[in-house]
């Protein structure tokens, strides 16, 4: 009776953590580049009340016999499937089609200083000096992790494009095209690896890549893998609400039958207390 209660709690708190990490899911159904979390459990240790025997001429052999002691979660791992593609019709606004993510720092010495971040929201804009900019004013860096910079000037820049492989081409105020720098875009051996740090940004560990091995590569490279960078669209929540909905119900009816294991064992204990 003991061992069930405490199986009951185990499976309580997995699932309070469950509903924690679908209930952030759901808050981010419109955050755009959020990647999705679950929860995966696995069974806590057994007690052994007897061992396995193996068979003889004499006799056969005999299973062990085992109590399991509950449940505990194993991993929270991040989806990294791709999301919906929202057209906005803005050339800054850029989203990538495919594997890899942005890359975005505070300004070029954080970069250089390895203090930059990783990030799926493309939701970028020039600020006053043309930097291309995220809502939080981190700079979208290049390969090379130096800021992007667009000239704001309209006698130096007239119009822009975005092309699929990251190239930004400036049209000057003589109507000639120029190629003024190329996105970077990272591509990571473990996604799941990363830390969210919030932001929508993510933290590069080293279980994410191999310490020293390069991540950091342009878009449409189909050596690499690196997909495509498509201008004027979004990329939001990869997060499917049906889906969340029909978890939060599992992890309701299994809270209240988790919790209902608790009820029964302490009543069992009561009417063992009551035989005196």
């Amino acid at each position: 009776m003991i061992r069930a209660m405490y199986s009951g709690v185990a499976g309580m708190r997995g699932f309070q953590t469950k509903l924690d990490v679908i209930s952030n899911n759901i808050s981010n159904v419109n955050t755009v580049g959020f990647k999705g979390s679950r929860v995966m459990f696995q069974d806590m240790l057994s007690q052994t009340m007897s061992g396995a025997t193996a068979p003889t001429d004499e006799n056969g052999g005999v299973n062990p016999k085992q109590v399991g002691l509950g449940s505990t979660i194993s991993a929270i791992e991040t989806i990294y499937t791709q999301g919906s593609a929202l057209p906005t019709g803005v050339t800054e606004h850029l989203r990538i089609s495919g594997d890899g993510f942005f890359l975005v720092a505070q300004n070029e010495d954080a970069a250089n200083d390895g203090e930059f971040f990783l990030t799926r929201d493309g939701d970028f804009k020039r600020d006053a000096v043309g930097n291309l900019v995220n809502s939080a004013g981190m700079m979208l860096l290049d390969s090379d992790l130096a800021p992007i910079v667009i000239d704001p000037e309209p006698d130096e820049v007239t119009s822009f494009t975005i092309e699929q492989n990251g190239t930004i081409r400036i049209v000057d105020g003589d109507g000639e095209f120029e190629d003024i720098g190329q996105i970077g875009i990272a591509k990571v051996t473990n996604p799941g690896g990363l830390e969210k740090v919030g932001g929508n940004l993510y933290r590069m560990t080293t279980n994410a890549n191999l310490e020293g091995e390069d991540f950091i590569f342009t878009a449409d490279d189909s050596e690499v893998g690196t997909g495509e960078i498509i201008s004027g669209e979004l990329e939001m929540s990869n997060v499917d609400m049906t889906q969340e909905f029909t978890e939060m119900i599992i992890a309701q009816r299994g809270f209240q039958a988790n919790s209902r294991v608790i009820t029964t064992s302490d009543e069992m204990l009561q009417e063992v207390v009551n035989l005196k």
